[in-house]
């Protein structure tokens, strides 16, 4: 992730640990993520102590975490931003840098100089 927006320069990190916060949003969304599994898969399937259904859920809600926790993670993150910083419609008005646009390192000057 960039340490300062590409288009208008705001910092994403306004201060140190700022993201950890974004480990409760990460949690609301698996919660809820959890009760859809759980409503569709009562609703297809049914839940019975008798056959272990509940363990199938819970086994299939954990592969369904698991394989969606990098998508869960940059959600919170980008969801944790806006509660912090706001859109301003103004930054439409800076010129784009394009795809083209890249990161060099700091001392990149001073070594292509050279």
């Amino acid at each position: 992730m960039y340490d300062r927006c590409p288009v208008c320069g705001q910092k994403y990190e306004l201060e140190t640990g700022f993201w950890f916060g974004t480990g409760y949003v990460s949690y609301a969304l698996g919660v809820a993520l959890s009760v859809f599994n759980f409503i569709w898969y009562a609703l297809f399937f049914g839940f019975s102590w008798k056959d272990n259904s509940v363990f199938y859920w819970l086994a299939i809600n954990g592969v369904i975490l698991v394989g969606v926790q990098p998508w869960l993670m940059r959600l919170s993150r980008v969801i944790y931003l806006y509660f912090f910083i706001s859109y301003d419609e103004s930054t439409c008005d800076l010129p784009n840098p394009g795809p083209s646009h890249v990161h060099k390192p700091v001392n990149q000057d001073i070594i292509s100089n050279n």
